[in-house]
């Protein structure tokens, strides 16, 4: 039998009749599922050292589990000394088990590492159903060690939901453990 995640197994045990209950969807097809986790990272720096992209593009594969690769820029900023084609961030995919996995990480190790953490705030839907969560430090993560990283740099991650709506997505996140803030007393 091949290994299904927990939160996959949960998701499809028991979060998608909730949603489908909680939203009266006519079909389960309708329920809002997890499509991808995209990870950014940007790297200021990298116009000036090298170096930084790499370790960025190891750290980065290390935390996921899933090749990261870097991301260029797509135009000239003479103020940023930037050159079309240059790197200057990383970025990695996750879909699937490997999303399932580091979702599951985030929730019970990453985020609780987090210095004065209160939950995660609400405030980063589109409008479209994806929500975008800033985290500042990548030392958060278990397997970085912080004797051999050169700088703190943060990253964005984004949830990529099939959900019509912020309140779904929302919801649908909430059920999978993401820590949000309380509304009446945050």
């Amino acid at each position: 039998m091949a290994y299904v995640p927990r939160l996959k197994s949960k998701y499809k045990d028991e979060i998608r009749a909730s949603l489908k209950e909680k939203f009266q969807y006519k079909s389960v097809m309708q329920v809002p599922k997890l499509q991808k986790i995209a990870i950014n990272q940007g790297i200021g720096g990298a116009t000036t050292d090298k170096k930084l992209i790499e370790n960025a593009i190891k750290e980065l594969t290390t935390i996921t589990g899933q090749q990261a690769v870097a991301a260029n820029s797509k135009k000239d900023i003479s103020n940023f000394k930037l050159r079309k084609g240059m790197p200057i961030g990383v970025r990695v995919t996750l879909r699937d088990n490997h999303m399932y996995e580091f979702l599951d990480r985030l929730i019970a190790v990453a985020l609780p590492r987090i210095r004065d953490f209160k939950g995660i705030n609400d405030k980063g839907f589109d409008g479209r159903g994806n929500y975008t969560l800033g985290i500042s430090e990548q030392i958060i993560f278990p397997e970085i060690n912080i004797d051999q990283i050169n700088k703190i740099m943060g990253m964005d991650i984004t949830f990529v939901t099939s959900a019509q709506t912020d309140v779904e997505a929302l919801e649908l996140l909430k059920q999978f453990g993401l820590p949000f803030k309380n509304q009446n007393n945050g």
